[in-house]
């Protein structure tokens, strides 16, 4: 399966531009769409799944332009916006088992295994008679992630799908999209939260106020920092001067102050040193050049 998109551009009324000619190749697999708030990655998922034109530019998946053939693609596509919300007053298993029947199943008894099946698979099946508007935050999120898979969809995309979701249940929902991405699928995964792309995708792009910055392999991205990572130890005195002159990516209390990770065209404090850098070195060093 591939996606092509071309030239696409969205702009809202006469001067926000929230795509700005934005051109990628997105093959069969895990494909991460990092960026930060507001560099565009929603009105790009919402353009893929139908539910917004471009103004200029176009999308052809597996060949197919997506403005003349949207039933088509609809109906192997599976969508979890940023805001998803369910019905309130339907038990969840009513809820998934409502959308198992608008991705197709028909039959009543493959539909209860599948939703079973499903609710199990997100940790909901204990939960599967409650009021979807007795879920928690986090529940409500797997739910939302539970309708996404629903149909066993040949396109799923899915926009800060780890938003509200604890550790635990933040590497069940990487678990369940690496299981998915060994077939002939594609999974966009539109994150601010470096960690997800790192530890399941095996492209991915940067979006930054609208435009493409980066398309590759997140080894390839990371490349980008190596040389300019960099740990240092540091008294309580010098932290704030560090916070001021350094893009800081953590700090941990040690036993002379503070063990401090920065990333930098140089570093010109004596006592550092430079270290191998992650997705998250390099996406902070990224970002921290284009302020510059």
């Amino acid at each position: 399966m591939q996606i092509s998109i071309q030239n696409l551009s969205k702009i809202y009324g006469q001067q926000k531009r929230a795509l700005d000619d934005v051109s990628l190749q997105i093959e069969s697999g895990l494909f991460g769409l990092l960026g930060p708030n507001g560099a565009g990655k929603t009105t790009l998922m919402r353009i893929l799944v139908t539910l917004m034109e471009p103004t200029s530019g176009q999308v052809l998946v597996d060949g197919r332009d997506l403005q003349h053939y949207r039933k088509e693609i609809r109906a192997i596509s599976g969508y979890l916006p940023q805001g998803f919300s369910a019905f309130s007053k339907i038990r969840t298993w009513e809820f998934l088992d409502y959308c198992a029947r608008l991705s197709g199943l028909k039959a009543k008894a493959a539909r209860r295994d599948a939703v079973d099946a499903m609710l199990e698979k997100v940790g909901l099946f204990e939960a599967r008679d409650r009021m979807a508007k007795k879920l928690s935050g986090g529940m409500k999120r797997r739910l939302g992630i539970a309708q996404a898979l629903i149909g066993d969809p040949k396109l799923l995309i899915v926009d800060e799908p780890t938003t509200g979701l604890d550790p635990e249940e933040r590497i069940r929902f990487r678990n369940i999209l690496a299981d998915m991405g060994h077939s002939e699928r594609i999974i966009i995964l539109s994150t601010h939260i470096v960690g997800d792309i790192s530890s399941t995708c095996n492209d991915m792009a940067l979006l930054n106020q609208g435009r493409v910055g980066f398309h590759g392999p997140p080894e390839q991205f990371i490349r980008q920092a190596a040389g300019h990572a960099f740990q240092l130890e540091v008294s309580d005195r010098d932290l704030p001067r560090i916070k001021e002159k350094y893009a800081v990516i953590s700090t941990i209390p040690a036993e002379r102050g503070w063990l401090v990770q920065v990333v930098a065209n140089r570093l010109e404090e004596p006592a550092g040193k430079t270290i191998e850098p992650d997705l998250e070195h390099a996406y902070v060093y990224f970002m921290d050049k284009q302020a510059g």
